[in-house]
């Protein structure tokens, strides 16, 4: 669809919003939130999980390889079988299935079945996200639609930042790993109960399916399937060394690339790339990619140094989290409240937002072996306030270019795009560690012999490799912080780029609904 040339989607006569559909966006956003801690949590704990069920680390990581494409797979087309089996239904199917496999995976030994079990769940857990932003786009009129996507960003400020916390009272306090997975079952218990009782029972749209795209869906699926593993596993099997990676990768793009094809001359696709042609979503999306990537500076990278150097478990760079993750509780909300001032332009707080980040990656890159969580404090709180502030913004910069039959499409395109980007994060940040630590381990080592010397006789080599080692790590996660701040302050620029919107009328208004046949 060409770009209409305005700032603003035109608005449609809606119904009133109803108590009803506000619960029951609460019980979908209860079972999206788990969802993101479920996917934080398996690979946080899989080391307990590991152990427990007596699997080497090597076979033990495709646990969390093929939830992470099942999660992946299940984004692009998530609102179109919500749409089309009615969101009720499909609610409720992907939280009993989800539900069903967390109570029994404890209990499986076999790694085979454990790993299609993962798949399947990450399939059904994670379509529970895109779920999310489609009903609070359909339900949630333009006086506190913004509210609606602070919601939804939580799940991604939220949860994976108090995931650490939670799996740590699982890990070390009630040592009892199986909670890890059983922790989904009983918010989805309440998420269920009320989305069965606030959304109403609509029919199954069967005609929907004559014409569905079938050969772009097995195109999207095999290809975001193999490039999830591709990138998640790059690492650990040395990239395009590995005949695994590179087969991945190679058929995963051309399959993406086929999906894309499929996807732009198909009448009714499952995701709208002309919608691209917009400015802001253009470049909304692509700040959102590199934006995803640069959070990783958040909770993951300081926690990865924190158990490297010291042997930190969850439950002690728990606060690392927590700093992050409980002030989202009202920050996101805050920020919709900021936006929704006439004077205020979404542009100029998106880009302050990312020059918080860009502000605490830096600040952070003065770790030495001698930090603790608590040193990381300052960071922490910078991140704490840039995170809502960016994402919050760019929501409601990209999803304002957009009509209301369109929120299919963009819950797809945005929820593909913060899964993939997340695993490319993930890849470029454990390829950049392990290039700069050998770059430092390099350095030291060959320092140290240049001067050994002259240098009374070691006595504890097991002291000095140790020490040399923590160097090597502190100066190589320092590194990843510079490269992802100096990223942050990057887009700052492209951030202002974007088409000016004027804040929503904060005064109640009817809001559009979704049509059945669109999507």
């Amino acid at each position: 669809m060409a770009d209409t040339g305005h700032a603003v989607a035109p608005a449609m006569a809606p119904p009133p919003l109803t108590k009803r559909a506000l619960i029951a966006l609460l019980g979908i956003f209860l079972s999206a939130m788990m969802s993101g801690l479920n996917s934080r949590s398996g690979s946080l704990g899989l080391a307990d999980v590991r152990g427990a069920l007596g699997f080497g680390s090597d076979d033990a990581s495709w646990l969390n390889t093929f939830y992470s494409a099942g999660e992946l797979v299940a984004m692009p087309f998530a609102t179109w079988f919500a749409i089309t089996f009615s969101a009720r239904r499909f609610h409720l199917v992907l939280v009993t299935v989800s539900s069903l496999i967390a109570m029994v995976l404890p209990f499986v030994v076999d790694l085979n079945l454990l790993l299609v079990l993962r798949t399947i769940q990450g399939i059904s857990a994670g379509a529970l996200i895109p779920l999310l932003m489609m009903m609070a786009l359909r339900t949630l009129p333009p006086s506190i639609r913004l509210h609606g996507l602070a919601l939804y960003a939580m799940t991604a400020t939220f949860a994976p930042n108090v995931a650490i916390w939670i799996v740590g009272q699982w890990t070390d306090v009630l040592v009892d790993w199986r909670w890890l997975y059983w922790q989904f079952i009983p918010v989805a218990i309440v998420s269920g109960c009320i989305v069965a009782w606030a959304l109403p029972r609509e029919p199954i749209a069967w005609k929907r399916f004559s014409s569905i795209n079938w050969p772009g869906m097995l195109a999207g699926i095999t290809g975001l399937f193999l490039l999830a593993v591709a990138f998640d596993q790059g690492t650990r099997l040395d990239w395009f060394n590995s005949p695994v990676i590179s087969t991945a990768m190679t058929i995963g793009l051309v399959c993406l690339v086929a999906y894309g094809a499929s996807e732009w001359f198909h009448p009714a696709p499952f995701i709208k790339f002309q919608l691209l042609s917009r400015r802001n979503l253009s470049i909304g999306f692509t700040i959102f990619i590199l934006m995803l990537i640069v959070l990783i500076s958040g909770a993951v990278l300081p926690s990865s140094f924190l158990a490297s150097n010291w042997g930190y478990r969850a439950l002690q760079s728990a606060p690392i989290g927590l700093l992050i993750g409980v002030p989202q509780l009202f920050a996101g909300s805050l920020v919709a409240f900021l936006l929704y001032q006439k004077w205020v332009d979404a542009r100029f707080v998106f880009a302050a937002g990312l020059a918080l980040i860009g502000l605490s990656c830096f600040h952070a890159a003065r770790v030495d072996t001698t930090w603790t969580w608590e040193q990381f404090v300052p960071a922490q709180s910078l991140q704490a306030v840039g995170q809502p502030m960016a994402v919050v913004s760019m929501l409601f910069l990209a999803t304002s270019v957009v009509q209301p039959m369109e929120g299919p499409y963009i819950a797809g395109f945005v929820n593909t795009l913060r899964s993939i980007s997340t695993l490319i994060g993930g890849a470029l940040v454990n390829w950049l560690m392990e290039v700069r630590e050998h770059f430092h381990s390099y350095i030291l080592v060959d320092r140290f012999g240049s001067i050994g010397q002259s240098l009374p006789q070691v006595e504890d080599i097991t002291a000095l490799k140790t020490a040399i080692n923590a160097q090597v790590v502190a100066l190589a996660t320092a590194d990843v912080y510079r490269v992802l701040g100096t990223l942050a302050f990057v887009l700052v620029p492209l951030a202002l780029l974007m088409q000016f919107i004027p804040a929503p009328n904060p005064t109640p208004q009817n809001s559009p609904q979704l049509s059945p046949a669109n999507g």
